[in-house]
């Protein structure tokens, strides 16, 4: 009945290589039996599990909370990196590398409590829109990834987000649109402080970095976190590389997941030339590192949930 699992995909080897992982693993006997326990699944999530392009959804969040604050100060309006965000100069955002524009965004909303923080991104996520796919942010989720985390969790694998991104924004979606709930989601975060307000205990964002969720970062949160090695990764770019030489160079059954942005019609083609999520070294050294390369434009056939 394999015509009926992961029906967004094309039959190819990136579709085989997934179902022939899967039914290994699953099969109790087999050579390759993993126990439901160590079925660990880690996923990326800008440019994996949705669209990155022109810029993070993070970073069109971050040009919202800036142009609310521009109103109380207009002074940043000419002020760098604010004008660049303000502007939506998005050939300055990428100079400024992906740490960078992260540890801004992380800064506009210094001072907030993490219940007003969700507020705002409940508010934001409810009208806002992608400029050049016209959906919802929230709708720019790819469909052939949401079949496929389905398809493993009906497997009994634990399916987990690490990504570059703000893991409180992420949170702020990821159960309503992947199924994924906030406690399995691993992100860039900034530092908390404990305070008392009004009787109330709460947590208050501070606009101090405490960890940029990205490259060798990964597989070490993923030590901290979930304290499993997984058994599947999936990624995009260099920026998940180790987290996909960790899960492929463990013992026992491995599959680590690499998706190309080849498909300038449906989406955008991108690799090299995308300074905030490049992809160069996981591209040229996928057969080298044992890693399954997924091209959106081969392997998907559609891109977009509905």
């Amino acid at each position: 009945m394999t015509g009926d699992v992961l029906p967004s995909w094309n039959d190819g080897p990136a579709r085989a290589a997934i179902l022939d992982f899967v039914a290994r693993v699953t099969t109790e006997g087999g050579a390759d039996f993993m126990p439901p326990a160590e079925r660990i699944a880690t996923f990326d999530n800008d440019g994996t599990l949705w669209c990155e392009q022109p810029v993070q959804i993070q970073v069109f969040f971050a040009q919202a909370r800036l142009a609310e604050l521009a109103e109380k100060d207009p002074g940043m309006r000419e002020r760098q990196p604010f004008k660049a965000f303000l502007e939506h100069d998005f050939k300055t955002i990428h100079d400024l590398g992906k740490q960078a524009v992260f540890e801004m965004a992380f800064a506009t909303h210094a001072g907030v409590t993490t219940e007003e923080f969700a507020r705002i991104a409940t508010d934001w996520f409810a009208t806002a829109r992608h400029p050049r796919l016209d959906r919802l942010f929230a709708h720019c989720t790819y469909q052939p990834q949401i079949e496929l985390l389905d398809y493993l969790r009906a497997n009994r694998f634990k399916t987990f987000i690490v990504s570059g991104g703000g893991i409180d924004l992420m949170r702020n979606v990821t159960e309503r649109i992947y199924g994924i709930p906030p406690e399995q989601v691993i992100g860039s975060s900034v530092k908390l402080r404990f305070e008392m307000r009004d009787g109330r205990a709460v947590l208050v964002k501070e606009s101090e970095l405490n960890s940029f969720d990205d490259r060798e970062v990964k597989p070490a949160n993923i030590g901290l976190h979930i304290g499993r090695r997984p058994i599947l990764a999936f990624g995009n770019s260099d920026g998940d590389l180790a987290m996909l030489r960790y899960a492929k160079t463990g013992e026992g059954p491995r599959l680590a997941l690499l998706i190309h942005h080849d498909d300038a019609e449906r989406e955008f083609a991108y690799d090299r030339d995308f300074r905030l999520s490049p992809l160069a070294e996981a591209l040229d050294k996928a057969d080298e590192y044992g890693i399954t390369l997924v091209s959106m434009k081969r392997d998907w056939k559609t891109v977009f949930v509905n």
